[in-house]
């Protein structure tokens, strides 16, 4: 996980990262990489799943919707259906918690008028 995180820091650098208080993410080498590149940690309180429930509902949502349905084969197999999967959720995919908009056009400041 740590090689992982180092090649994502190198991309993009955040301001802050959110995580749950999983074992991975309180281990005090992942700590020590996080402070050392000055990122700020923010962690959910023990046991309050609700304080990460967009991502859950999304997890839940692309694990339903696409990984647990289709048969991939490969990893290569897989990071193509999230992809293609992605751009369903954020361009197509109209949700509830928009008002019925897509989020490509909410990012865009367009209501689903001005698209249709």
């Amino acid at each position: 996980m740590l090689s992982c995180l180092k090649r994502a820091i190198s991309r993009h650098k955040p301001e802050i990262i959110n995580s749950d208080q999983g074992s991975h993410f309180t281990n005090p080498d992942y700590i020590k990489l996080l402070e050392d590149n000055g990122i700020r940690i923010s962690m959910d309180g023990k046991g309050q799943a609700l304080d990460n429930v967009r991502t859950e509902r999304f997890f839940r949502s692309i694990k339903y919707d696409d990984i647990y349905i289709n048969d991939y084969n490969s990893p290569r197999e897989l990071r193509k259906g999230i992809n293609a999967y992605m751009n369903m959720y954020n361009t197509y995919r109209p949700h509830d918690s928009l008002d019925g908009n897509v989020p490509i056009n909410f990012y865009l400041n367009k209501s689903i008028q001005e698209v249709a």
